[in-house]
């Protein structure tokens, strides 16, 4: 095994002393502890059941709303979107009066891990299936002899703007994105920079299309979570520290008859209280089969000039409305859900586990989704699977029979372990 790094690193204000051992922290994108359950319990999934046994299996509460772009981005910083500032795949910014997708670093106010523990003298490489988080986790890493590439445009890296060409001779043909093949392209490129001995600290990142599109029982699911054991395996055996969570969980969000189950708020707050409503879904991303649009989540920008009293009768309404599970103004939002107040709504809204919020009818093109809605966005997609590979140190023992964070994974992994 190469000689690895040990020396101690801070970001965020936090410190990390890195086994002597490479390293790989995954989010499976989606993955419900339900997925892990189902193939587990077939047998399907054995090197996790290892890792398991060995280390440590539990659950980790996610960051608030329950969106790819918000816990991709705790994840890789250690700290919650009010702190890194980004809280939603879109929001509407006031000051231009535009209405913005996130999927730039430009957005980010703190810095990632990647480039300090490149500085410390491990070798660093991020994949991600989608190229919408690509920049954002290759902020100030490129150009130090980091890697960052999406298994989306993996034929279009390039050494001076991904640290890494010939991607495709490295992990095979680029893959369909709305594939499976997407997010297997991602653990096993990561496998291949482990043993070439390009990497020795990974962040792996896959993408949520077959969460969308089937349930954890499926056999499509089943062989799918078969397949990332498969990539676990080679990770382990290629002597990594592994630690893996998932930046969402995943519902069904359809009626008895298979549409889909949806609250179209700007709509019936236009029709109860008049024009003026804007409603953001921050779920909103280009990949628009997996989920039309919509999600569990929305933020609120009421009519300008509301009085006070008109914005608490509004709020009332809401959360009287079946279907709605929390309705919040800013401020108590910003607080509870750790969100960046200043990249918000006025109101923020959760639906229900099998509910979505939409903006009109006309807004959203349903015929885009294939098959059933499954999406995810609120409370109910908040909990996630959380594994590391190794034994805990007591501390961090302690620390996971409480209230452990999807985003405290890097610590746990570099600093929690006895490996």
């Amino acid at each position: 095994m190469p000689h690895c790094s040990r020396t101690p690193f801070t970001v965020n204000g936090r410190t990390y002393t890195p086994p002597g051992r490479p390293v790989a922290v995954l989010c499976l994108d989606g993955s419900a502890d339900e997925y892990l359950d189902a193939a587990l319990v077939r047998g399907r999934m054995p090197n996790l059941a290892a890792m398991s046994l060995r280390g440590w299996r539990g659950f980790a509460r996610g960051a608030m709303p329950s969106f790819t772009n918000v816990n991709n981005s705790s994840i890789v910083t250690g700290v919650p979107p009010s702190v890194h500032g980004i809280g939603g795949n879109f929001f509407y910014d006031t000051v231009r009066g535009q209405e913005v997708m996130m999927n730039s670093s430009e957005f980010l106010r703190a810095d990632t891990i990647f480039p300090a523990a490149q500085r410390a003298g491990r070798r660093v490489a991020v994949v991600t299936a989608k190229e919408k988080l690509r920049d954002i986790f290759a902020h100030g890493l490129i150009g130090s002899g980091g890697i960052a590439f999406s298994s989306e445009k993996a034929a279009q890296a390039r050494p001076e703007t991904h640290g890494i060409g010939a991607v495709e001779d490295l992990a095979g043909p680029t893959p369909p994105i709305y594939s499976g093949e997407a997010s297997l392209y991602v653990l096993r490129a990561g496998v291949r920079l482990l043993a070439t001995d390009r990497a020795d600290f990974l962040y792996l990142s896959t993408t949520d299309y077959m969460q969308h599109k089937y349930a954890p029982d499926a056999p499509e699911a089943l062989a799918f979570y078969a397949a990332i054991d498969e990539e676990l395996g080679a990770l382990l055996a290629n002597g990594a520290v592994v630690g893996l969570t998932a930046d969402h969980g995943m519902n069904a969000k359809q009626r008895a008859d298979g549409t889909p189950n949806v609250i179209y708020l700007e709509s019936e707050l236009t029709e109860r209280f008049g024009a003026g409503f804007r409603v953001i879904l921050p779920i909103t991303d280009p990949y628009v089969v997996h989920h039309g649009t919509l999600g569990s989540f929305a933020q609120v920008h009421l009519p300008p000039e509301t009085p006070s009293e008109r914005a608490a009768e509004i709020l009332r309404w809401l959360s009287a409305r079946d279907g709605i599970t929390e309705a919040l103004d800013r401020e108590t939002a910003a607080r509870r859900m750790e969100l960046p107040s200043d990249r918000m709504g006025d109101l923020v809204v959760c639906s229900g586990r099998h509910v979505v919020l939409g903006r009109t009818p006309a807004y959203h093109d349903l015929k885009a989704l294939e098959g059933g809605l499954r999406s995810h966005g609120g409370r109910y997609e908040e909990m996630v699977p959380f594994v590391v590979s190794e034994p805990l140190t007591p501390r961090h023992r302690a620390l996971a029979h409480g209230d452990p964070r999807n985003f405290d994974l890097f610590d746990f992994t570099l600093n929690g372990t006895t490996a």
